[in-house]
């Protein structure tokens, strides 16, 4: 496994330098070259590294999310509130919605079949998204009006309103008795459940830097340390109730940087340089997952579904944006920030066929083509258009 760590370190340097030369975003070549090292085609990570695989992707996105936490003000967060809730629900359930009602002409899925898939699909890819936004708050892009602020706080929610839904229809093919108003009501709490718990974790930390002389390095692994136990926690308690484990994590890092301001942005300074390491596993090893044979049998129809959701999760952010302060060009790059898909999409795309869906291998086809498409297009429309489409604030006016 060590030798496939080596590899997968170095290639990944190298594809990401590459890219950036090309003027290209450099996690794009990092998933080109995780599919290119994958089992699907040269085979040549590990087994054992691939069956750890989604630990590993996990702590790489809980470094990002603490990190994207330790960035976000309260005054940010304020200013974006209402349109980053209904961000949060507006695009994904339209686009659900959307591939469920295609899903029945183009694939022959019935109702229940049909909303297993738009659920899958809807699901936008913090992994993608965020270390993107992250680096234009650092830039001053689009800061000025709080827009990567938003992306940042709706996309992590969206993922949580997916899967939530997407468990309903599951439980409902499966013949459970499923309260699909229980299901609703789970999501709100949830997200309130994992709020709380970050809250509560960190204003412990807080207390526990306040009082004792803790190196910085040491610091971070605590942090670190108790981010995992977080979303440990949410896989323990899955079956009785949900928590919103990696919103849970994001709250941490805001709790910090409201307490301990200057503590927080020499934290982030260290999460930062630890996230140069996290991103080529996050990114190669997602890209490995993918099965690009499996995504050719979803064929021309697959396209056209994905196409179809894409239309409903844009209409859905035109909406949720709509009576904002942001212009046109501004609401459409959000748009474009919402296409990308991976990170969920390979969690629990095969998690269908395991339970015996009967187009389940259909179902992992759609959401391994879907990570195909949206994860280069997406990423790369953002590279593109946030430099010409977002405003750059000045130090004057961040102050």
């Amino acid at each position: 496994m060590i030798t496939s760590l080596g590899l997968v370190t170095l290639l990944g340097l190298l594809a990401n330098a590459l890219f950036t030369k090309l003027k290209l975003p450099g996690l794009l070549g990092m998933l080109l070259l995780g599919v290119v090292l994958g089992p699907y085609a040269l085979d040549m990570l590990d087994d054992n590294l691939l069956l750890v695989s989604a630990d590993f992707r996990k702590i790489a996105l809980i470094i990002i999310l603490l990190r994207a936490g330790l960035g976000i003000s309260k005054d940010q967060l304020n200013r974006v509130g209402k349109t980053a809730l209904k961000m949060s629900f507006i695009p994904g359930v339209i686009e659900g919605l959307t591939i469920m009602m295609v899903s029945g002409p183009l694939l022959g899925f019935s109702r229940i079949e049909g909303g297993i898939l738009g659920f899958i699909i809807a699901a936008v890819s913090p992994a993608v998204v965020v270390p993107q936004m992250i680096a234009f708050h650092e830039m001053r892009l689009g800061t000025k009006k709080a827009i990567p602020t938003l992306i940042l706080a709706s996309a992590s929610i969206d993922d949580v309103v997916a899967i939530t839904i997407f468990s309903a229809f599951l439980g409902l093919y499966s013949g459970e008795h499923v309260n699909i108003g229980i299901e609703i009501f789970s999501i709100p709490m949830s997200i309130i459940l994992g709020i709380l718990t970050g809250l509560i974790l960190g204003m412990v930390l807080v207390k526990v830097f306040e009082r004792y002389h803790i190196r910085d390095t040491k610091k971070v692994l605590m942090i670190l340390g108790v981010a995992i136990m977080i979303t440990a926690l949410e896989n323990a308690l899955k079956s009785k109730i949900e928590i919103a484990g990696l919103l849970g994590v994001m709250t941490i890092g805001f709790i910090l940087l409201e307490k301990r301001p200057v503590v927080a942005k020499r934290l982030a300074v260290k999460f930062g340089k630890v996230w140069i390491f996290a991103e080529i596993l996050l990114f190669v090893l997602v890209g490995a997952q993918v099965n690009i044979s499996v995504a050719v049998n979803a064929g021309l129809k697959g396209i056209l579904l994905i196409a179809a959701g894409l239309v409903g999760r844009s209409i859905g952010v035109l909406i949720s944006t709509q009576g904002t302060n942001l212009n046109f060009k501004e609401r459409l790059f959000c748009v474009i920030a919402y296409i990308p898909k991976a990170t969920v999409q390979a969690a629990i795309g095969g998690v269908p066929l395991m339970l015996g869906v009967a187009s389940g291998d259909l179902i992992l086809a759609m959401a391994v083509l879907s990570i195909i498409i949206t994860a280069p297009l997406g990423a790369f429309g953002i590279h593109l258009t946030a430099p010409k489409w977002l405003e750059r604030e000045t130090e004057v006016e961040a102050i």
